[in-house]
């Protein structure tokens, strides 16, 4: 098991918003081992693939990631004895890909110097598919893997676990795993809850706007992610850039939440709800710790 035994069961807990209206309840998911949520769907789907023969002993795992999945397919791989090669780019934290390196995983990065475009992600799958048919690899295929979302369920149910009730969830949208995952489990107990799905205001495609680029790592794919219809949430918000990277900064200083521009944009999101005297849960995606190189906290 070694680390492994370490993912999920992470804290919950509430911001002090100084007398505002509303709460905000923060799912803290840098407490995974690789300081990510992604561990949850990493480990669901090697061992949903084990068990069904998908992947064999010994064989080499491929995907295609903006990081943190990397990351945490890496110390999932390196755990159970997978060999991983990974498709990244540039685009993303140093620290993500040092830390994929670290557990063993071969890295090949898609250079992408302005950010991340919408050709970016279309070509960082083209490439893991077209290795996964070179070599024989397993290939995790995240965005269209449905053992993703149900890896994130029990997050979900931590949350129920948590707190007796709440009115809405928000949850920035990259394979919409984590978003599909918690708010179906959250739904079953609590049906009239509000689903507020995040996005960057740069790319803003599920608010019917077109791609664009944008540097808020962890979503805004350019396009609707496979396994998301309009049915799954109620609303949607755009965070941009500046608000997502100004509000991360801010949630550090003021809260001890410290992480990158995703949970930025979650924050600002589950801020926008709670003014509406709501209780809203949203996400602490990742660690600040992924993002000391970059420009967040330059």
């Amino acid at each position: 098991m070694g680390g492994l035994g370490a993912i999920g069961n992470t804290p919950l807990v509430a911001l002090e918003l100084g007398g505002g209206p509303g709460e905000v309840w923060v799912k803290v998911e840098a407490a995974n081992p690789t300081g990510s949520y992604k561990d949850r769907m990493a480990l669901a789907m090697i061992e949903a693939a084990e068990r069904d023969g998908r992947l064999q002993p010994g064989q080499t795992v491929v995907e295609y990631t903006g990081g943190s999945t990397g990351s945490s397919l890496a110390f999932v791989c390196a755990v159970k004895g997978y060999p991983l090669k990974i498709v990244s780019s540039d685009a993303f934290a140093t620290e993500k890909i040092r830390t994929m390196r670290a557990f063993g995983a071969e890295v090949e990065l898609i250079h992408s110097p302005g950010g991340i475009t919408p050709q970016l992600i279309p070509a960082m799958v083209a490439r893991a598919a077209e290795i996964a048919a070179e070599t024989g690899a397993f290939w995790t295929d995240q965005f269209n893997n449905t053992d993703m979302t149900d890896g994130y369920r029990r997050m979900g149910e931590e949350i129920l676990e948590q707190v007796d009730t709440l009115d809405a969830f928000c949850s920035y949208v990259g394979t919409a795993g984590a978003f599909l995952g918690a708010s179906r489990a959250l739904r079953q107990k609590l049906p009239k809850l509000k689903r507020v799905a995040v996005e960057p205001g740069e790319s803003a495609v599920l608010s019917g706007k077109p791609a664009g680029t944008h540097h808020i790592e962890g979503g805004g794919i350019g396009y609707w992610p496979p396994q998301l219809s309009p049915a799954d949430f109620d609303e949607v918000i755009a965070i941009p850039d500046a608000e997502a990277f100004a509000t991360a900064r801010k949630a550090a200083r003021q809260h001890g939440i410290f992480s990158g521009p995703s949970t930025g944009a979650n924050l600002a999101a589950a801020l926008q709800i709670a003014a509406k005297d709501q209780r809203v849960v949203t996400i602490q995606v990742d660690s600040g710790l992924k993002y000391l190189s970059g420009p967040l906290y330059a």
